[in-house]
């Protein structure tokens, strides 16, 4: 049973950062086999895709993050992160971390920001 969990998420003021952390079990070598995304889901809205990690570390993002996130990972951890920086208010939402060739979902980790 594969389990992603999903932490780091809190209140950040415009223009702050956080960095989201993804800690998988029950895996294997899941990261290192498999590409990761974030994706988030703000109030209202759909679900929308963030960033992207191939599993040879290749990396994409949506065209809002211009250039103020970046996505990580270690294989040997089983681990995935995103840096998020000049943080926005229109960036509040749950962040959810994925493998998405195999349907896999965290529960979410939520990101406000506000002053």
């Amino acid at each position: 049973q594969v389990q992603l969990v999903e932490s780091g998420g809190g209140l950040v003021q415009p223009g702050g950062s956080l960095k989201l952390s993804c800690a998988a079990s029950g895996t294997g070598s899941i990261f290192s086999r498999y590409a990761l995304a974030w994706y988030r889901q703000a109030p209202g809205q759909q679900r929308e895709w963030v960033a992207r990690i191939s599993n040879i570390g290749d990396t994409t993002y949506g065209d809002f993050v211009k250039g103020r996130f970046a996505i990580s990972k270690d294989n040997a951890k089983n681990m995935m992160y995103l840096q998020m920086n000049s943080l926005k208010p229109e960036d509040t939402a749950v962040y959810y971390c994925s493998v998405p060739g195999r349907g896999y979902w965290g529960q979410g980790t939520q990101v406000t920001v506000s002053s």
